[in-house]
């Protein structure tokens, strides 16, 4: 697994964590999220995939406010608190890549977050990340 790609399922984690635990810092939500891991499957944490991993949950928690209502504009018949947690931090990830991350081309953080929300979301989460981020992603103009 790439570098980047496991970073967003570690910052998909921690965002997770972080709403479940008020209270809890965003290195204790990483620092969850690697060991997690290591126990199950990635015993090493590559350098690149960290770094990346506290970029996205630096910059969704930096963000949030607007990337909130970015997801709420954009979601039909939907309000964010109604939003599964995994489909709410998906589109947060996948919001902040669209919006701040221009070295990121829009196909692959829409690919990637529906992968996340294969991966770790329902059925449908994949569909309705792809349809909401699209919809955001042509609001941004994000080619």
């Amino acid at each position: 697994m790439g570098a980047r790609r496991t970073g967003r399922e570690r910052a998909l984690q921690a965002l997770y964590q972080l709403e479940m635990a008020p209270g809890t810092s965003v290195y204790e939500a990483l620092e969850s999220a690697w060991t997690a891991s290591a126990e199950a499957e990635e015993p090493k944490r590559d350098p690149d995939a960290v770094k990346f991993a506290r970029e996205l949950v630096d910059g969704v928690q930096g963000h949030r406010a607007e990337i909130d209502r970015l997801i709420e504009s954009h979601s039909h018949n939907w309000r964010l608190d109604r939003m599964s947690r995994i489909d709410r931090n998906v589109l947060r990830v996948g919001i902040f890549e669209l919006k701040y991350r221009p070295d990121i081309p829009r196909k692959v953080t829409i690919n990637e977050a529906v992968e996340l929300g294969k991966n770790f979301g329902t059925e449908e989460s994949s569909a309705f990340v792809n349809g909401l981020l699209d919809r955001v992603a042509v609001a941004l103009k994000k080619d």
